[in-house]
């Protein structure tokens, strides 16, 4: 019981891999600020789901494209790996999000004149993994979304289920520390969503990454491990 205890207390202690505090994201429109964030935060440890849920326009998406490092909040804290972001110069802002971050968005934004295979191999190559072993994990994804049959073919001759399960093959091409998908499954019909968030579940899990995904569906809310929201701009 006491080896169980300390195991619980060392993990309790471990550095989230990413922790936002009193985020801020001002926008101008017309001359006049538009506040939609307006302070709050959390902690996101790796191995941990949160869905983050709150009414249209109240800034979900916006609250992931900071914590993305895809926009830069007005004001707070970002720390990815105890990294400060708002400390980083664009240089290592860019190599951070590449090697740090994956992405999966409602429409799979798959290149159209590229192959599945070439989708997924993209961002190692940026990398610079070499392309024998970008090819050799990108079939390897491929294969755990249920797609490798798939590989040579382009996004318009796949089925939207097929593109958003490449798109999920193409978030973990880098091994991310941290998943962010924005309604991943909001493009596809209810026998699509529910494969494709399975699939999710199952190789965050396997891979023991964090993932804060959003969602206005409470039934996939409920299988996060904790929930957020954001509301009057305040992140709870």
């Amino acid at each position: 019981m006491a080896n169980i205890l300390n195991s619980l207390s060392k993990v309790n202690r471990a550095a989230p891999v990413l922790s936002v505090r009193d985020i801020k994201k001002t926008f101008i429109e017309g001359g006049q600020p538009l506040h939609i964030l307006r302070g709050g935060g959390f902690d996101l440890h790796r191995g941990e789901i949160i869905a983050l849920v709150g009414p249209s326009g109240s800034g979900k998406s916006t609250l992931l494209q900071c914590v993305g490092l895809l926009d830069k909040p007005t004001g707070g804290s970002i720390l990815i790996d105890s990294m400060a972001a708002h400390k980083m110069d664009e240089e290592t802002r860019t190599k951070t999000r590449r090697d740090k971050i994956g992405f999966v968005y409602q429409r799979h934004n798959l290149l159209s004149d590229f192959t599945a295979i070439e989708n997924v191999m993209l961002p190692m190559l940026a990398r610079g993994v070499t392309e024998s072993d970008a090819t050799a994990r990108a079939i390897k994804l491929l294969r755990a979304a249920n797609v490798a049959h798939r590989a040579s073919h382009l996004p318009g001759e796949m089925s939207g289920g097929e593109q958003q399960r490449t798109a999920v093959a193409r978030a973990l091409a880098n091994n991310p520390a941290i998943l962010l998908a924005d309604e991943p499954t909001g493009s596809l019909d209810p026998a699509h969503a529910t494969a494709v968030f399975e699939l999710l579940l199952d190789l965050v899990r396997k891979n023991n990454m964090a993932m804060l995904f959003v969602t206005h569906d409470m039934n996939l809310a409920a299988r996060a491990d904790r929930t957020i929201t954001i509301t009057d701009g305040i992140v709870k």
